[in-house]
């Protein structure tokens, strides 16, 4: 099952194994047990602290428990954890087997004081790039603490379960057979869900912390190479994030990041905040910004307040808070988010193998979704706006050569129509002719391009009438001392690349502002951030 190269890999990480575990398999007679069977006996050869039993009882077949021999310690797998999912399953064999993890002793200390019992199922696709954050923290979290359990379940392969508990999009996690959460989610936010105290914590430490010389608002790429640039100036220097990574996390296949021949981007975005962090930045991820408040006078202190009530002060803002989908503003897209509406078909195509779908959208984006989910689902419709598809020709070329999917042009999407449960079809209207007509499907999948996140600004800087920061070539904005960078503002072309050097120049505006502007008294300073 496994080539040699991966195994002499994998047994160079099960070096670290310190106490015995067990890999309990669940099997029938198909070939997916027959592969499953390969793989896990493929592991157990690699080390001697590893067993392999085939009397698993479990009702999902295949599947697999990874055991800490004598202990209740497990986490489980429904199907091959292949792709995106092996970095799961490596993590998940070192951390039953006793290795440590690297996340926080106090995130830690959290999971294992939780009470009660907890039982979680996260239904994955090998083909999603956000899945196995969720199922890495959910195994972690099983780990930790005993009352907690989980199962990852690849549901391609359990089709029939996904139909009956009408799971439409992925990474979805169940807890105790209720829906707990849809889309990626990090540890942190998973016990912040759960520890509900928490959030009133971290605004108390909040409160608490000193003005920074730099804050940057928002973790993607801009708000990175800000964050690092304005460090290593030897400054005091924070970042408060929704979640860090943004937009990237959501990204499949990066292939145009000068350097790097590929990457993708739940790696890039570890990486940037690996960067980040080992720059000494103060890091408050899980932080949403609500309100920006000015300095009373150059040099003075910006206030941004949070929406966990607190609030953060600094010399000098830099705004990178990134851009998410444009959604289709048309009647039933909310009521059918995630049951049948999805805006990412690398994670949720798999689901709808053999169905109908469309795709919104002639750009990149929808053509290359379109092209992806031909090989996936039974027949894709693409409708574009426009006259005219905006995709490179190559692209098109592609597009229009496969025999499963039809172009409409010159369409509007009018409404999504469901039964209350899914979607059942797509209302359009031809724009030349004003006839309207219903296609049939299942899934539709929305790439329409992205809004900035920038509603909490207005009033207080000067936006554009796409909602974009204005920002001129320094990446100053209309407020003295606050700045911006990335895709939230008007700089051209929305990619990762430029946005990470318009974080670097923001981030070098801000600190030649800072030595232009004295810093206010320390007694005033005091006083501010304990308002």
């Amino acid at each position: 099952m496994l080539d040699e190269t991966l195994k002499t890999q994998l047994g160079a990480y099960l070096q670290k194994l310190v106490m015995p575990i067990e890999l309990v398999a669940s099997l029938d007679g198909g070939e997916k047990s027959r592969e499953l069977q390969a793989l896990l006996a493929d592991i157990a050869a690699l080390s001697d602290k590893i067993s392999l039993r085939l009397d698993g009882d479990d009702a999902r077949k295949p599947s697999f428990a990874i055991v800490r021999t004598g202990t209740p310690v497990q986490v489980r797998f429904a199907g091959l954890p292949m792709g995106h999912e092996f970095t799961s399953l490596v993590l998940a064999l070192l951390q039953v087997g006793g290795h440590p993890s690297k996340e926080s002793q106090e995130l830690l200390a959290q999971v294992a004081a939780l009470e009660g019992d907890y039982e979680f199922e996260t239904y994955f696709s090998l083909s999603c790039q956000n899945c196995p954050d969720v199922v890495q923290a959910l195994n972690l979290m099983a780990v930790v603490n005993p009352r907690i359990r989980h199962v990852a379940i690849d549901g391609a392969l359990f089709q029939d379960e996904v139909g009956r508990r009408e799971v439409m999009a992925v990474p979805t996690v169940f807890l105790n057979g209720q829906v707990f959460e849809q889309g990626r989610v990090d540890l942190a936010q998973i016990v912040a869900k759960l520890d509900t105290n928490s959030a009133a914590r971290e605004a108390d430490k909040i409160r608490a912390k000193a003005p920074y010389d730099v804050l940057v608002v928002g973790g993607g790429p801009a708000g990175a190479a800000a964050a690092v640039y304005a460090a290593r100036k030897g400054i005091r220097t924070g970042v408060a994030a929704e979640r860090f990574g943004g937009q990237v996390l959501d990204t499949m296949g990066i292939e145009n990041l000068i350097s790097v021949e590929h990457t993708e981007g739940p790696k890039l975005a570890s990486a940037l905040e690996a960067n980040v962090r080992a720059n000494e930045v103060d890091v408050m991820n899980l932080q949403r910004a609500e309100a920006l408040v000015p300095a009373a006078e150059p040099g003075g202190l910006v206030e941004v307040k949070l929406a966990n009530g607190a609030s953060l002060f600094s010399r000098s803002v830099i705004l990178s808070t990134g851009a998410r989908w444009r959604q289709m503003g048309v009647p039933g897209e909310d009521e059918y988010r995630n049951k049948g509406v999805a805006y990412c078909p690398h994670c949720d195509g798999p689901l709808f193998k053999g169905k109908r779908v469309a795709v919104i959208g002639g750009g990149n984006s929808g053509v290359e979704a379109a092209i992806d989910l031909a090989g996936v689902v039974a027949h894709v419709t693409l409708v574009e706006f426009d006259v005219k598809l905006r995709a490179d020709e190559v692209l098109q070329r592609k597009l229009r050569s496969l025999p499963n999917v039809d172009i409409v042009l010159n369409g509007q999407t009018t409404e999504v129509l469901g039964d209350g449960r899914k979607v059942t079809g797509l209302a359009l209207r031809d724009r030349a002719s004003g006839e309207v007509r219903q296609l049939a499907l299942e899934g539709i999948f929305v790439q329409i391009g992205l809004l900035p996140n920038t509603e909490w600004l207005k009033d207080t800087l000067e936006l554009s009438p796409r909602g974009e920061i204005v920002v001129d070539a320094h990446g100053r904005t209309s407020v003295p001392g606050v700045f911006a960078a990335g895709d939230a503002t008007t700089v051209p072309y929305k990619q990762i690349v430029i946005a990470m050097g318009a974080g670097a120049t923001a981030s070098l505006a801000a600190f030649d502002y800072l030595i232009r502007h004295a810093a206010p008294a320390p007694a005033a300073t005091a006083a501010v951030a304990a308002a």
